[in-house]
């Protein structure tokens, strides 16, 4: 009877301890949601390189909630004074009796997460991403910068919406940069005004980034005509070496002096492109873009993924994160193409309106949904490099309007 008892009692301690005790049906929600991302990150290969680890995150943290637990310190009764236990603990007497300081360390994730906290992954994110960006359609065509000014308008818009629906100025502003389809400046804004927020704005960000060629080309379309669509580009001039390795140097001089608020997400970029282009530092160029790129891709991903409690992110705040962000992207593509139509009228049709959608930040994929439109009604149409130049252009564009958003709103 004492073994049957004792067989019950640890088979009552293992339930006991399982998630079935303490999980709950917003965690069985999120689980189900984390599921159907990686359904999307693998079998459609949505941004699968970032929605992967979020995804699993998500997973994770709704599984063991305590994979991000922060570390604590518990106060445990000393059984005598030379309690061997108590040994190198801290200890402390309350109403005469005798306790230690038993640390509990902290779920693995969440020291990982101390890297998004304090903004650290996302500049180094950008350290990679300059180191496989292209500037030159930029450079040879500088209007196309206006293309990816553009493409922000939309951010400080729904900045204006997101108030108007009973956020505070620092969440609004965290809310409204998912407009500029940046993952990295969305996290790195969200954690400086409205950490709260981090799960809902870079799920919603990293979502609308994967879903560009479903949302943009019906906005494409609508707001273009057949002929419009049509246009072919002359070819763009080359570029020169010397011109390549001026330019992040100009870049970052200027927007650290005018926006130092940017200074760590374009210094970033431009430092990693200026590795590139030199051509001088070879092994850190590819160490940057790819070993270090990685690396923080995955600590990145994962633990913004494990921001996704279902207690936290199954909110009324967090249906109208996510409506609010689809509406400041939509905006962001609209404002996009229909400065390319104003472009395409000043310059008497040699600019295609489309290239203006690609203003958003979302590299290069949104320079390639320019392209396939572009060629669904001209096969002989070529529009990748010309997107690029927008493209690239908002990249440095959503990282401006995160300035222009730390330096205006009180944090």
């Amino acid at each position: 009877m004492e073994i049957l008892n004792g067989f019950l009692d640890a088979i009552y301690g293992i339930y006991a301890g399982s998630g079935l005790m303490s999980l709950n049906w917003q965690n069985y929600i999120m689980i189900a949601v984390s599921i159907f991302l990686l359904y999307l990150a693998i079998k459609k290969q949505y941004e699968p390189l970032l929605l992967l680890p979020i995804a699993f995150g998500m997973l994770l943290v709704n599984l063991y909630p305590d994979i991000m637990s922060p570390p604590a310190v518990t106060m445990v009764q000393m059984s005598g004074a030379n309690d061997p236990a108590a040994v190198g603990h801290a200890t402390q007497q309350i109403n005469g009796v005798w306790y230690y300081e038993s640390p509990k360390y902290g779920g693995l994730l969440y020291y990982l997460y101390q890297g998004v906290k304090l903004g650290i992954y996302p500049p180094l994110i950008f350290l990679g991403i300059g180191c496989m960006t292209d500037f030159g359609p930029l450079i040879s065509n500088p209007k196309s910068l206006i293309l990816g000014a553009a493409a922000q308008i939309g951010i400080f818009v729904t900045f204006t919406g997101a108030i108007f629906l009973g956020f505070s100025e620092p969440q609004s502003g965290a809310i409204a940069i998912i407009g500029g389809a940046d993952g990295p400046t969305a996290i790195f804004v969200t954690t400086k005004l409205a950490p709260e927020l981090l799960g809902s704005i870079a799920i919603a960000a990293y979502s609308y980034m994967a879903l560009v060629p479903i949302i943009q080309p019906p906005i494409m379309k609508a707001l273009t005509t057949k002929k419009e669509r049509s246009v072919v580009m002359e070819q763009l001039r080359p570029v020169s070496k010397l011109e390549k390795i001026i330019f992040p140097v100009i870049v970052v001089i200027l927007i650290s002096i005018f926006l130092p608020d940017a200074a760590p997400l374009v210094g970033m970029l431009m430092l990693g492109n200026l590795f590139k282009e030199s051509g001088v530092v070879d092994r850190i160029a590819k160490a940057a873009q790819n070993e270090l790129m990685n690396i923080i891709t995955i600590f990145l991903g994962v633990t913004v993924g494990a921001t996704a409690k279902g207690s936290t992110f199954l909110t009324f705040d967090t249906i109208k994160i996510i409506v609010l962000g689809l509406i400041a992207f939509s905006m962001g593509t609209a404002f996009g193409v229909l400065f390319g139509k104003l472009m395409y009228k000043l310059t008497g049709g040699k600019v295609n309106p489309l290239i203006g959608s690609a203003g958003v930040s979302a590299v290069p994929m949104a320079a390639r949904v320019s392209q396939r439109v572009g060629q669904q009604e001209n096969p002989g149409n070529f529009l990748l490099m010309h997107a690029m130049g927008p493209n690239v252009a908002g990249v440095i564009g959503s990282a401006v309007a995160a300035g222009v958003l730390l330096n205006v709103i009180p944090h």
